[in-house]
């Protein structure tokens, strides 16, 4: 007779999201993994796969933690500025009351070219994260809130880039008022 699982699927990959987002994917071992997780290694294994294949499901995971947050708090913005501001303040902040920064950049300044599958997942990641940011300058330039004649995708890559800047320093410097600096004179492009 087969033994039921004793834990429960969500939770535990909760959990190894946390500590990969924490520690990165090289310094992370099984044994980590294992403690951390709460479970044996073999139910590691049967239920998740290899360490790579548990990363990946970790960073689907932070995908769509990451965006239903933003989802809720794009809709929930009355203006464009203030839902660009709602991204801004998210990535200074935090969210799900994890690590400092963000596992997709972590992945991609760890990983890098280096890791196909992992960069296909952080390519795509941020891609859908230009066209959201398009999209709302966009909206923000027809409403008349945004006085650049730019680009709209021209200025998403550029707020992106910042954002992925925000990120980087977050995990470096506990220092919120350099971050809300940066985020104000990046917003700024938005009326040039």
């Amino acid at each position: 007779m087969a033994r039921s699982k004793e834990f429960e699927e969500s939770e535990v990959l909760h959990k190894a999201m946390h500590l990969f987002w924490e520690q990165g994917y090289e310094k992370t071992s099984m044994a980590d993994l294992v403690e951390h997780m709460g479970i044996h290694r073999r139910s590691l294994y049967d239920t998740f796969g290899d360490k790579h294949a548990l990363y990946m499901q970790a960073m689907n995971r932070y995908a769509q933690i990451t965006n239903t947050t933003l989802e809720h708090g794009v809709k929930r913005s009355e203006t464009a500025r203030e839902a660009i501001q709602f991204i801004f303040d998210l990535m200074i902040e935090g969210m799900d009351n994890g690590p400092a920064g963000c596992l997709y950049v972590n992945a991609a300044v760890e990983l890098g070219l280096r890791d196909n599958e992992a960069n296909a997942i952080t390519t795509e990641g941020f891609i859908q994260a230009e066209q959201m940011l398009a999209k709302i300058i966009q909206q923000g330039q027809e409403a008349g809130e945004f006085v650049s004649s730019r680009n709209a995708d021209e200025l998403a890559e550029s707020l992106h880039n910042a954002l992925i800047g925000i990120r980087v320093w977050k995990r470096a410097t506990p220092d919120m008022d350099k971050l809300r600096r940066i985020a104000k004179l990046s917003m700024e492009i938005l009326d040039r």
